[in-house]
């Protein structure tokens, strides 16, 4: 198509250059605007691959983790440690992990241990320059953890809805069976029924012949309380209770229908697309179909959805017309809904992206918005300008054919400014090339047996047919017991080319990776449908960034500001860094001229603690220390809500009954340290619960164990200390224990004080301040010392303080020393796949992995090839090689390869 405006076109690869003919023309300072923005605010995005797509307690969850920059998608050196979260149904963190980056790469694992509890389970991972841009662009993926270890009852649940007035009434039949299938027959059942946190109602009931149960409730505020959980206990015996907690994702089967001019407005008297979406009241798409009609019941256009509720229709809307979508639903209701109401004038961007080698836009515009000036049409992605365009404001109409090849693979910003430089429309469209990296796998055998080594040959190569060396990411699993289905995966390809670049909710993002060629229409709907993206003007043209507050880690620091009693800063002291366990350090620094100092470039791991201890210049103690923290990740609600699973057990049925065989599998050779149910006892004593305590011999074993409650009423430790504890004296503030006061030329043997792990001086027992301590452990037997050596000969006291989860604050214990314990790095375990050419491996214990294989860095060579060993299990039938990478120059593949095993 011939172009009909005047054209400066851009074709950048990591910079944009500029050369107009006269300085101050708009549109070059506009193209400065974004490329000063665009060097300023570099982004990131993280994509997490999991060797597979839902798990049971006791598995783990392996990961590996690219980390990209936004424009290129080339492997990140901005930031050197990624934060991978576990997260629970409530929106509670269970588990968190700091990994060192290198490269842009890092892999980590989270182990499902038997304190978690069945359900949907997120895991989010971000770096923290990317907090500064908000946490829609976080990886955030949610999964299903099973149980088959400690609760053996499966549920499975439907839901009916119905209306009384504004009430929304619901049913739910709750089907209850063991973990073969066998129903749960006349067995009690008590629930409670939470919406929105708030206990609507509870009651009893009695399973039926098939073990069910039939639970009626009535939402009647369904404006405020939308979803919930039915906590339910079925009692299998006298002694035996198992708790279940179900999702209820909605009250109501009610369908909202969202209209989305193409451009943002319609217009009165110009032609153009308007996308829509249905959604259900559970966030997923809802297939409708209907008509379009004006106030006078002429009816415009017929709507049908397509992928998840999503579709499009065109219209012309005139002045003094309104115009009102019908439906119609499978039990014959229907409902009417209204349009957006037209302009009287505007712009409207209208693009054609069925064209495999064009992108067509036309730029349509009232009469009565012809001026002076000039239209200004921008086409950028992730803040690089790939084209540019400018023309008089002297026709409505206006086109241009645009070769797609300019632009890289993702989505692209098409945003229409005015002759005033205000954006007035904007439309996405998603530019879809052929894989530019591609991944083959061969194996030495079409079939395999099971127990056989199977060998994989990799070869990467580039869209030109050049070897990649890059690094992937290859998990291997069993599809006899893991269901893998690829439109429900969240993938390399749409992770970084789509879910990261659009806030929001995507309903099966990779839906559109597959067959790409037959989706360019469905993609076209999500781009209309879909409000929000990564890349904003009103922030670049104002000026008004969002502010930076966290800056990239390139490593762990722990920094902080000493002052004196009166608040001054002081300067030349001295900063005393001491750990006492995990991995044993000792550092000290002098603060400046602001009281500040810094210990850079730490490394050390989950369970190491800190105190930190500082001086003035005078070598005294009455100083305060301020550490520099950064205030935690927030946890807000899950926008991948509508992913939650129902029936996360019944949905897993065939893998947790493989999990359970597994688990007995181990137990029966003694692989496994499980928990006995004992006989009913009668306890006599408690010990006091102690935590978070350094004792060699085990938390709480000592002599005597003294409780921040025992000391509630205290007003210092020495006094407290004096005659409470059997065999321990206090001599001008130090304390000894009776057992070893007989005198040697040195004097008698004073106590060792352990204050969180760090052994002080005796004479710090003073200086704590009391209200600060958990607990006082107290060593004086042989028993308890003997383990410290030479350090225990004049006893011990085990001091543990108070304090908050990781990396949540520090504590005071008296003036110039604090206790600091933040999160550390995390050492990835090696996943274990077993060798059956060793003599020494057990062939008796049956092989039941449903992750026959991971490796988490599996390195090209320059040639492009990489190979992979290992064993198959027991299981006969299918197995997927799912295999996903990044190359040296930013090019992103997924692969997945399947064979036999018989």
């Amino acid at each position: 198509m011939k172009i009909l405006v005047k054209l400066f076109i851009l074709f950048i690869a990591t910079a944009i250059t500029w050369s107009f003919s006269y300085q101050d023309d708009p549109l070059e300072k506009l193209l400065k605007q974004i490329e000063k923005y665009r060097i300023e605010h570099p982004q990131e995005k993280v994509h997490l691959q999991l060797d597979k797509p839902y798990y049971a307690i006791g598995d783990n969850i392996w990961f590996k983790a690219y980390i990209v920059n936004a424009e290129d998608h080339r492997l990140s050196a901005l930031s050197e440690i990624l934060y991978v979260d576990l997260i629970n149904e409530k929106d509670s963190i269970k588990q968190s992990l700091r990994l060192k980056v290198k490269n842009g790469l890092t892999w980590g694992d989270f182990t499902l241990g038997d304190s978690l509890k069945e359900g949907n389970y997120r895991i989010r991972a971000y770096t923290n320059w990317m907090r500064n841009f908000g946490e829609e662009y976080f990886f955030d993926k949610t999964i299903s953890i099973g149980n088959s270890i400690s609760n053996n009852v499966i549920t499975d649940t439907k839901y009916t809805f119905s209306k009384e007035g504004s009430n929304q009434k619901v049913e739910a039949l709750i089907t209850y069976s063991t973990l073969n299938g066998e129903p749960l027959i006349n067995k009690e059942v008590s629930y409670q029924i939470e919406l929105n946190s708030r206990n609507l109602s509870k009651g009893k009931g009695i399973t039926d012949s098939k073990g069910r149960l039939l639970i009626n409730f009535t939402n009647n505020q369904p404006f405020i309380l939308k979803f919930g959980k039915i906590i339910s206990s079925i009692k299998l015996d006298e002694k035996l209770t198992a708790n279940k907690s179900i999702p209820i994702k909605s009250t109501s089967n009610d369908v909202d229908l969202q209209f989305f001019p193409e451009s943002g407005n319609l217009v009165n008297g110009i032609s153009s697309k308007v996308g829509f979406k249905a959604v259900a009241a559970d966030g997923l798409g809802f297939s409708v179909s209907g008509i379009i009609s004006d106030q006078n019941n002429n009816q415009i256009a017929e709507i049908k959805s397509e992928h998840a509720g999503m579709g499009q229709f065109r219209i012309q809307p005139q002045e003094a017309h309104t115009y009102t979508a019908t439906l119609k639903f499978a039990d014959g209701s229907e409902r009417t809904f209204n349009l957006p109401k037209a302009l009287k004038e505007g712009y409207v961007i209208n693009a054609d992206n069925l064209d495999t080698a064009n992108l067509k836009v036309r730029i349509m515009v009232s009469p009565g918005l012809q001026q002076d000036g000039e239209l200004r049409l921008v086409a950028q992605s992730n803040g690089v300008v790939y084209y540019a365009s400018k023309s008089p404001v002297d026709k409505t109409l206006y086109n241009a054919s645009i070769p797609k090849n300019r632009f890289p693979a993702g989505i692209i910003q098409l945003t229409l400014f005015s002759p005033e430089n205000n954006p007035v429309a904007e439309r996405l469209v998603f530019i879809s090339h052929p894989d530019e990296l591609l991944i083959s796998v061969l194996s030495e055998k079409l079939q395999s047996k099971i127990r056989e080594k199977s060998k994989l040959a990799l070869t990467a190569k580039n869209i030109a047919g050049k070897p990649v060396n890059g690094s992937f990411s290859v998990s291997v699993i069993d599809e006899s017991k893991v269901k893998y289905d690829e439109l429900d995966q969240i993938t390399i390809l749409s992770n970084l080319l789509l879910s990261s670049d659009i806030k929001g909710y995507v309903e099966q993002p990779n839906y559109y990776f597959v067959n790409t060629n037959e989706k360019v229409q469905q993609l076209d709907n999500l781009m209309i449908t879909q409000g929000w993206r990564r890349f904003t003007w009103k922030n670049m043209i104002t000026n008004t960034a969002p502010p930076i507050s966290f800056s990239p880690e390139e490593n762990i620091q722990i920094s902080g500001t000493v002052t004196s009693n009166n608040g001054k800063p002081v300067f030349g002291g001295k900063v005393t860094l001491f750990t006492s366990s995990g991995n044993l350090f000792l550092k000290d620094t002098l603060t400046d001229i602001e009281g500040r100092f810094l210990f850079s470039d730490l490394n050390f791991n989950d369970s190491t603690r800190f105190v930190i201890q500082a001086r003035n210049l005078k070598d005294r103690k009455n100083v305060r220390i301020d550490l520099d923290l950064n205030p935690a990740q927030i946890v807000t609600k899950n926008k991948n809500y509508p992913d939650f699973e129902i029936n996360v057990n019944s949905s897993l049925i065939t893998y947790l009954q493989n999990s359970r065989k597994q688990y007995d599998e181990f137990k029966r050779f003694g692989l496994i340290n499980s928990s006995i149910l004992l006989a009913e006892v009668k306890i006599t004593e408690v010990k006091p619960l102690v935590k978070y305590s350094s004792n060699l011999n085990g938390a709480g074993q000592a002599d005597k164990v003294i409780t921040a409650k025992e000391l509630e009423y205290a007003t210092d430790l020495i006094t407290f200390l004096q005659g409470r504890v059997a065999g321990l004296i206090i001599r001008n503030g130090i304390a000894y224990s009776t057992r070893n006061m007989v005198s040697s030329f040195s004097g008698p043997i004073p106590m060792q004080i352990i204050l969180d792990g760090t052994y002080v001086d005796p004479m710090f027992l003073g200086s704590l301040n009391v209200k600060d301590i958990e607990t006082v452990e107290v060593l004086k037997s042989i028993s308890n010392t003997a383990i410290y050596g030479i350090r225990g000969g004049g006893g011990i006291l085990i001091i543990t303080t108070k304090r908050g989860e990781n990396n949540m604050g520090f504590r005071n214990y008296a003036s110039g020393i604090i206790s600091f314990k933040p999160q550390g790095l995390y050492e990835s375990r090696e996943f274990y796949s077993p060798n059956y050419d060793d003599p020494k491996v057990n062939t008796k214990i049956a092989d039941l992995r449903t992750t026959i294989y991971w490796q988490p860095n599996v390195i090209t060579s320059l040639s492009g090839k990489a190979t992979v060993e290992y064993f198959n299990s027991d299981a006969k039938g299918t197995y997927a090689v799912i295999i996903e990478g990044i190359g040296s120059n930013g090019e992103i593949g997924r692969s997945v390869y399947r064979y036999e095993v018989n």
